[in-house]
């Protein structure tokens, strides 16, 4: 019998393991507290006479009011530690008013006579329906803040309460289905000791805060809100993304050890993680970050980044009723530029197309967006948005070291466009006496495998090449990363993406650029080996992981890396490239962990 059955038939059951997901790092064990929402996944679908189809609009306008000042009232008094997160609210204020989903769901009242709960619920299966197509991950999690929005609004229609987070009096685990911003923002810190949620993901809003506050987190866990009750005893190990339920004295012996370890390898690599990344042999290897928003500035600082490697600029456009303007975007790249110089940011241009979500734009359903009009295909086609975002991205230099890196470059006509582009937005800053900065360093992202052949051509436009693993893997594996019959198959350390990359390097070097990597392939340390023998100049990741790669790569030597890059390439298939990697540095590398993050 199963432990999960013996749970169900009421007898006692130890070590309980669920699987999820990776959210935050981290291990903690104490007792679960069961968060239980009032608002029911069914609305029930109601005919409305046409003569109160008016009463049945001014309901809903009114639960979008009551909402907004819930939320007003939530920002206003949100505790200190969370005051960096308060953008995601402010978002969430936005969308209570975005066209899509405020006049969407009045449409929906007054073109099929129905109660205002089930045009809610047709606009937001509308809305998730176009988030659910987009090809990044982080843009995909975006579905829940309408999800979250539509929630408190729900709330307010049924007339039901809130769920009161703050309300929480004991040093607890949370365990809930889900976790809006505005719940994850009235947590008192000292009385969680981490979450778990049935949905969400890496890039979702609770992952994200959870990783910024470090606190373990275990999220996409399916059911765990119908296996887990208040005050039963568990494991939390995020690093893992497993949970441990009703754990025998063993396992609760061996986490504890575990955590004691994790806690003191943690303080000592953030002790010295503003020391520079510089191998045996005195190699000094840049470790910058990837960033979504202005408010992880800080968390970049804090664990030591060399700079900012890759700003994505696309959540500027999302969530709200309008397009930014040139001051807005001025102002939030001027900010990050000032706060990290005079170390490199380097802002991404839009790379966003018609699978986004972008208020104020009406763009034609694709499908199949990830290879559709996004990113450099789609500021081509709009070159006033393009002219926007450039002119914001030149006026900003002037106040740091910022450079600007075009995503998905697969033909040298894209670059040769885009620089034009650029001078065009330079010439007509200077007519209008504007002060701005004119030469800009400009990079191109290499992510496409037309992009990887013709990465000499390439090079002799740009200032520098970026390696975006994330997508140039997906390409060229054929491979869907979030698609759990072939997730499997995604492979870093792939012999051909081995190949592909060390080609892009070569390229770089022969015509004098600097070539970087920006994606999630860079922060694992298990590819720190091959990495650092290509020799690339920098590469960046998510800021929490940059002091574990930093110490790993002052523990190794570039003299024996490019031996050992020699030896992966010869091999035939990924396994080899692992084992390898295992018998050169041995099994448990990388040696700075004081375990392995599988390690049960």
């Amino acid at each position: 019998m199963s432990n999960t059955t013996a749970r169900r038939e009421g007898k006692p059951a130890l070590n309980v393991t669920l699987q999820g997901i990776a959210g935050s790092p981290g291990i903690a064990i104490g007792k679960a507290y069961l968060m239980e929402h009032e608002v029911v996944d069914v609305v029930e679908k109601r005919f409305v006479a046409p003569k109160h189809i008016r009463a049945e609009v001014k309901r809903f306008k009114g639960a979008v009011k009551k909402a907004q000042k819930h939320l007003k009232g939530i920002i206003r008094d949100v505790p200190k530690e969370f005051r960096d997160h308060t953008y995601i609210l402010d978002a969430h204020m936005m969308l209570l008013k975005d066209k899509m989903f405020y006049d969407g769901t009045i449409g929906h009242i007054e073109r099929e006579n129905v109660n205002a709960e089930w045009a809610l619920k047709m606009t937001v299966d509308e809305v998730k329906s176009i988030f659910k197509k987009m090809p990044d991950p982080y843009f995909r999690e975006r579905a829940t803040d309408v999800v979250h929005v539509s929630n408190l609004v729900l709330e307010n229609l049924l007339g039901t309460e809130p769920s009161n987070i703050s309300d929480i009096d004991k040093r607890v685990i949370i365990v809930a289905h889900d976790l809006s911003p505005a719940e994850t923002t009235q947590m008192q810190l000292e009385k969680v000791k981490a979450f778990l949620t049935d949905l969400g993901g890496k890039t979702s809003h609770t992952g994200i805060i959870a990783r910024s506050l470090e606190i373990p987190a275990v999220l996409g866990l399916g059911n765990a809100t119908q296996q887990i009750k208040t005050d039963d005893l568990i494991i939390v190990d995020g690093s893992a993304g497993v949970v441990i339920l009703d754990p025998d004295e063993e396992t609760l012996t061996r986490y504890e050890e575990r955590k004691d370890l994790l806690e003191q390898y943690q303080a000592m690599i953030t002790r010295s993680s503003h020391l520079p990344a510089e191998t045996t042999d005195g190699f000094q290897l840049s470790v910058a970050a990837n960033i979504g928003l202005l408010e992880e500035v800080v968390s970049v600082i804090d664990h030591g980044g060399d700079g900012i490697g890759l700003y994505r600029t696309e959540f500027l456009y999302l969530n709200r009723p309008t397009l930014p303007s040139e001051q807005d975007l001025f102002d939030n790249y001027r900010d990050v530029a000032e706060i990290m110089a005079p170390r490199t940011v380097t802002i991404r241009t839009l790379d966003i197309g018609g699978d986004k979500f972008v208020s104020g734009l009406e763009l034609a359903e694709e499908m199949n967006p990830a290879l559709g009009l996004r990113a450099i295909r789609f500021s081509l086609q709009s070159p006033e948005i393009f002219e926007t975002q450039l002119r914001a991205i030149l006026r900003a230099a002037n106040f740091g070291n910022v450079r600007i890196m075009i995503p998905m470059i697969s033909q040298v006509d894209e670059i040769l466009e885009a620089k034009q582009a650029l001078n065009q937005a330079a010439e007509s800053l200077k007519k209008a006496g504007i002060p701005f900065k004119g030469n800009i360093k400009l990079g191109a992202m290499i992510e496409v495998p037309s992009a990887v052949m013709m990465a000499d051509i390439l090079a002799k436009e740009v200032d520098f090449f970026s390696i975006g693993t994330n997508d140039l893997i997906q390409y060229s594996l054929a491979i869907d990363r979030v698609n759990k019959h072939v997730a499997h198959l995604y492979q870093p350390l792939h012999p051909a993406v081995l190949r592909m990359i060390q080609h892009v390097v070569d390229a770089a070097k022969r015509a004098g650029i600097e070539v970087n990597m920006c994606g999630e392939m860079a922060g694992d340390p298990l590819n720190l080996p091959v990495l650092l023998g290509m020799e690339l100049d920098a590469i960046s990741m998510n800021p929490i992981s940059i002091p574990a790669v930093k110490r790993i790569a002052r523990m190794l030597s570039l003299k024996e890396s490019k031996l050992f890059l020699e030896e992966a390439l010869k091999r035939p298939t990924t396994e080899d490239v692992i084992k390898l990697v295992q018998d050169t540095y041995g099994p448990s590398f990388p040696k700075a962990a004081p375990f392995e993050p599988n390690q049960v």
